[in-house]
């Protein structure tokens, strides 16, 4: 299989078949991001030959198990979905060639990408199954994305998934829990939860920012230009936003920059989750919640 350097996904794509179709990403300007450094470059598409030749492989692979039917493929790279309209059929095309039973085709997307596609072309990709996209979001707090560099606003989250909803594609939100900085995480919260409200996210899974002296952000702590929050008032930020969210979804957070994971459906697991989320802030101790953020050493 063709795969360069790290291979990120969600932990929800852990049975899917992971498909490299980009690496690096074509934004590559968040402060807080080091994912993909460990790249010669900022961003590349998979030759189509390469996506045919993994897709034999694959198949292959699983005709030695007969017994394990495979029903979702994930697009790797930190955003395949700005690809081209028609390259991206093209892939699907390829998809459904090898596996026939392949149901849906997802994806890590950036809002922006979402912007290259006419609402037709939007539903003609669902038609072809695409469907799942993972968008990481952040936040809402309009503040905190134009000093990350994230090259949109809560206005267009809402514009761009509003053109999802109408098109039929499902998509989940990551939350990165601390980037409003210090003193300001409960006001992004709030933000983002009265955005993901007029929304249809499947899932909203959060994270915790962990800040690497390699990335830009790093640089803005050393000059006094931003504040990291503590790691309790990140738990403090969490409560805010799942107190908040009056919609039907999953919320989860379950990767490695998370000290203690939890996962539950809302509306009905809400109290569980606060009550968790309580326990933490006041039983766990600021002390023992750094000393696992210092533990992460990559993400």
């Amino acid at each position: 299989m063709h795969y360069t350097g790290t291979i990120w996904r969600p932990p929800y794509e852990a049975s899917s078949l992971l498909l490299e179709v980009t690496a690096g990403c074509t934004h590559h300007r968040c402060k807080f991001c080091t994912l993909y450094a460990d790249l010669p470059f900022q961003f590349r598409m998979s030759p189509v030959g390469d996506i045919e030749a993994d897709l034999k492989e694959a198949q292959e692979i699983y005709r030695r198990y007969p017994g394990d039917k495979i029903a979702r493929t994930f697009l790797t790279g930190a955003n395949p979905f700005v690809l081209k309209f028609k390259r991206l059929m093209e892939i699907a095309a390829l998809v459904h060639r090898y596996f026939p039973e392949m149901e849906t085709i997802g994806s890590f997307a950036r809002v922006t990408d979402v912007t290259l596609k006419s609402d037709e072309e939007l539903a003609a990709m669902h038609a072809a199954g695409y469907d799942g996209l993972t968008i990481g979001i952040e936040t809402a707090d309009d503040d905190a994305l134009r000093f990350m560099d994230k090259g949109y606003g809560s206005a267009d989250i809402l514009k761009q998934c509003r053109r999802l909803d109408n098109a039929g594609i499902h998509y989940s939100f990551f939350y990165l829990a601390g980037i409003s900085g210090a003193g300001r995480g409960e006001a992004g919260a709030e933000a983002t939860a009265a955005v993901c409200n007029q929304l249809h996210p499947t899932v909203i899974g959060a994270n915790m920012l962990t800040i690497y002296p390699d990335s830009r952000l790093y640089g803005e702590i050393l000059k006094g230009n931003w504040k990291e929050e503590s790691e309790t008032e990140k738990y403090r930020e969490v409560r805010v936003l799942v107190e908040q969210l009056k919609i039907p979804t999953v919320f989860a957070a379950l990767g490695a920059s998370n000290a203690f994971q939890m996962q539950g459906m809302l509306p009905e697991d809400k109290g569980k989750l606060l009550a968790f989320l309580d326990d933490v802030v006041n039983n766990t101790g600021e002390d023992r919640l750094r000393r696992y953020r210092e533990s992460v050493h990559h993400l």
